[in-house]
């Protein structure tokens, strides 16, 4: 499958601008669509006269047909992301992330677009029932986030079986470096990282034992690229397989930035889970792809850009 001209939803956003720059030094012609709802033109303004920008929304069918009739594969980043924000907005949520991918299946089934990569998340697992979490660990989502990404799932196999569209779907786990997400919606290492540089306590919800998979964006990057490239189908966890404790994360970051910070403790968010870890076997053989960079390195990279 030789591929050329790529549409990157949600090129303006974190895990798009990364992953635009790799599928430029991989030789690609690149078309980014951003509605700049959460993206920012500034995370991409350094390859801005290597690609085509359009502004735009993944629920406008009419502009998605104009695009994509000169598109031979599309990475579906495009999203609202953040657990806090679907759960304040629901309906919102699921219209972006369910039906904005409808469009989009519908759009690539229409014109014949060669590869379908969809990024779904961890949040499709909920709770996991079993530690690392493979991707057969039943799906049972806990909040309307994880419920609707694991709609856009089901639509992207149903193409994929009904249509014959070659899809393959990415569950991420913790994603964090560069660009990360800043404002109300940001994650835990951006609001650490940003807490520490101040001089501020780093707040804990839940005694600090819960765990993450943390995994750098350059890596995603990397797993969105050789998903396009391999003609592997069905659901691929990308994670680190490592297990970091959050009062561990903390305790590095007060140490990467070289000052004692207060950690203190707030009762448990209704809804945040326990423990998580990926299963990376299945994405490690079939695909090819492992992350490169550690915790370590990967935060003090994303320090530096803050």
């Amino acid at each position: 499958m030789k591929l050329s001209k790529i549409l990157v939803t949600g090129g303006a956003g974190f895990i798009g601008s990364h992953t635009i720059e790799f599928l430029l030094e991989q030789g690609y012609s690149v078309i980014a669509l951003d509605d700049l709802r959460s993206g920012d033109l500034s995370n991409i303004e350094h390859v801005l006269g290597k690609i085509k920008f359009v502004r735009g929304d993944i629920r406008d069918r009419e502009l998605l047909e104009r695009i994509m009739r000169d598109v031979d594969g599309v990475i579906h980043l495009a999203a609202i992301v953040s657990v806090d924000e679907a759960t304040e907005f629901p309906e919102l949520a699921f219209d972006v992330n369910a039906v904005g991918t409808l469009n989009l299946l519908e759009c690539a089934r229409k014109h014949d677009v060669e590869r379908f990569v969809y990024a779904s998340s961890a949040a499709v697992y909920g709770d996991p029932s079993e530690i690392p979490v493979k991707e057969t660990t039943p799906t049972k989502p806990m909040n309307p986030y994880g419920a609707s990404k694991l709609a856009g799932e089901a639509l992207v196999t149903a193409y994929a079986t009904t249509y014959e569209l070659s899809t393959i779907s990415l569950r991420y786990f913790n994603v964090y470096g560069p660009r990360m997400r800043t404002g109300p919606y940001a994650g835990v290492i951006l609001k650490f990282i940003t807490a520490a540089l101040k001089g501020e306590p780093l707040c804990i919800f839940g005694d600090g034992t819960q765990t993450r998979d943390f995994v750098y964006v350059r890596d995603v990057a990397r797993a969105n690229v050789l998903a396009l490239e391999s003609k592997e189908k069905g659901v691929f966890n990308v994670g680190t397989g490592k297990e970091t404790r959050i009062i561990d994360l903390a305790k590095i970051i007060s140490k990467l930035i070289g000052r004692e910070c207060k950690i203190v403790f707030s009762n448990p968010r209704p809804g945040d889970i326990y423990r998580s870890v990926a299963d990376i076997t299945n994405i490690t053989k079939r695909i090819g792809w492992q992350p490169k960079i550690s915790l370590l390195e990967g935060l003090k990279i994303t320090i530096k850009h803050i």
